[in-house]
């Protein structure tokens, strides 16, 4: 009796193992397409193509056999504002996720930090009335900004994420900034051999929206 019993439990162990593969194997089989709303930090500004992130996120997608598709509608100087005027004709190609990387240069400009928040949050909601997925991806400035003004620019990313209920990669440049020989000459766009590292910061908020 006791070895019967043994013998079921072993089996009742297999199939939900092999019940849980095939879960995670479905998860993944529906193709997704994804849309990066970005300024020159996913434009591949001062790199080689294909070596940004964007570029690395593709390769990384076909490694973990995640049938996905990007489209890198990013440009060099953009600002939410752009990036709200933008959106709405993107959308209309129905992306599964929309990852938002915007704001930097609205700082670098001196804009005024509730514009940028409202465009943030305009964005969020489009993508959102879409049936899209979005992922914020948040961004800090350089202390000589002034310490009251980096910081809410800093933490308005945690705040609209919270109050529009998206997922959030904090820092985009996490781990990158203390290391000066990964930067471009104007100490502002990290070299390629930053960009996995950037990879990781935006893999980890992106992965589980990829498996909804």
């Amino acid at each position: 009796m006791t070895r019967k019993i043994v013998g079921s439990s072993r089996r009742a162990l297999l199939l939900l193992g092999l019940l849980a593969l095939v879960w995670t194997n479905s998860a993944y089989s529906a193709s997704k397409s994804i849309l990066v709303l970005g300024d020159s930090l996913s434009a591949e500004y001062g790199l080689a193509r294909g070596s940004g992130w964007v570029a690395l996120l593709q390769q990384r997608l076909l490694a973990e056999k995640i049938d996905a598709t990007i489209t890198n509608a990013s440009i060099s100087g953009e600002t939410t504002s752009g990036g709200k005027t933008r959106l709405p004709a993107l959308l209309q190609h129905k992306p599964d996720i929309v990852i938002i990387e915007l704001g930097g240069n609205d700082a670098l400009r001196g804009l005024q930090l509730s514009a940028t928040e409202s465009n943030l949050r305009a964005m969020i909601s489009a993508a959102q009335q879409a049936k899209s997925r979005v992922l914020l991806v948040g961004m800090r400035i350089p202390p000589n900004y002034g310490r009251d003004y980096t910081e809410k620019f800093f933490s308005q990313y945690a705040t609209v994420a919270k109050q529009t209920k998206v997922p959030l990669v904090p820092f985009l440049l996490d781990g990158v900034p203390d290391k000066a020989d990964m930067f471009q000459a104007d100490r502002i766009h990290p070299l390629a051999q930053a960009h996995p590292i950037i990879l990781n910061n935006i893999w980890s908020g992106l992965k589980p929206l990829l498996v909804k």
